[in-house]
């Protein structure tokens, strides 16, 4: 909206509001013929009259917001006849527990979404090894797409690497994958934490 040359005038004389209400008819009755019948201070009024023209024609302020989380964990069930099945092998070897899904889901959202005991710190953006898996199979390793060098970058710092150890997050479940049994590793190393927590000691 384009304001009236009374109004740029003087934005904190008291003939602002009266030039508003005056040249600009969809305006309620100025604040200042009220304030004038409660003899209110001079100063009073200016403030008054400063909020009733910013409120008029400066723009609204954008209201706060945010997107929504990515949640790990959410799957959508497979469709009938594109069943896939993965086994995870516990830390001790002991325990396996089979569960579905569908094409595309992979290893860490699977595992969150049945309190499998696998981590994924940095939230599936392979920026940590604590997803570490142990395929167990070497023929069904051979079909997973290569990792990339980011993948291969955590898969060094991770603990008890093996020749056929990746991701949870960066192994995503296909029709040739369908039987996949993975074992959790022993232990995991959280690098973001263990940097964070040398960063304190070495500040103390």
């Amino acid at each position: 909206m384009s304001i009236c040359k009374p109004c740029l005038r003087s934005l904190l004389s008291r003939s602002s509001v009266m030039s508003c209400w005056r040249y600009h008819p969809q305006l309620n009755k100025p604040e200042s013929a009220i304030i004038k019948q409660n003899n209110t201070p001079l100063q009073s009024r200016k403030s008054l009259e400063t909020t009733r023209w910013a409120a008029h024609y400066l723009p609204a302020r954008r209201r706060f917001s945010t997107t929504p989380t990515v949640q790990h964990g959410h799957l959508t069930p497979p469709k009938p006849g594109e069943e896939r099945h993965v086994t995870f092998i516990d830390k001790d070897g002991k325990t396996e527990q089979t569960f579905v899904c569908a094409d595309g889901d992979n290893l860490l959202d699977l595992a969150q979404a049945n309190d499998i005991d696998l981590e994924g710190a940095c939230g599936g953006s392979c920026a940590c090894s604590t997803c570490h898996l142990i395929v167990q199979q070497p023929e069904l390793y051979d079909l997973i797409p290569e990792p990339d060098d980011d993948e291969n970058d955590m898969l060094d710092m991770a603990f008890g690497c093996t020749e056929t150890s990746r991701l949870g997050c960066q192994v995503k479940m296909a029709p040739e994958l369908d039987g996949l049994r993975v074992r959790l590793p022993s232990h995991t190393r959280n690098i973001e934490a263990e940097t964070f927590k040398s960063r304190g000691a070495g500040a103390g």
